[in-house]
């Protein structure tokens, strides 16, 4: 079976020269290994297929047979990694925190041990009759989260 760290290393060793960053890799007990990468401006099939070759060159199919598949996160997958939060700031994204509560917003702020999304919200004011749309900041740990996913929009 592929040795997994070392297949992470050489593939973090590949990335490291350009902005596309790792966000998964998964080998099967069937030698099945599927490497997903992101980009902050997509993934370019091209370096898909570039990644592919530098990874076929340095792991032998002749000594460990396996297969191989390089490819996207997927636009619509949870984030697995910060630089995926890093590259949706801006965005409309949709956090389901460990509580089980579901929160849609503007992804705002993305730092090493937490994200914040900005929500609109429906806040009754003091005094006021009628409740009324303020944006509303909610800030989660890594670890409060079970999935944070980007909204596609139409």
């Amino acid at each position: 079976m592929i040795d997994k760290t070392k297949l992470v290393d050489f593939i973090e060793s590949q990335l490291s020269e350009s902005d596309y960053f790792l966000v998964d890799v998964v080998v099967s007990t069937d030698n099945c290994i599927r490497v997903e990468i992101d980009h902050p401006e997509g993934v370019n099939i091209d370096y898909c297929v570039e990644l592919t070759r530098a990874i076929e060159a340095e792991f032998d199919r002749e000594e460990e047979d396996y297969e191989l598949e390089v490819g996207s996160a997927g636009l619509t997958s949870p984030f697995k990694v910060k630089g995926q939060y890093l590259k949706y700031v801006g965005k409309e994204v949709e956090v389901l925190a460990t509580d089980g509560k579901k929160y849609k917003g503007t992804l705002d702020q993305v730092d090493e041990d937490s994200f914040t999304i900005i929500c609109d919200e429906k806040v009754k004011k003091e005094g006021a009759k009628r409740p009324v749309v303020e944006q509303v900041p909610h800030q989660f740990m890594y670890n409060q989260v079970k999935s944070t996913k980007y909204l596609l929009q139409f």
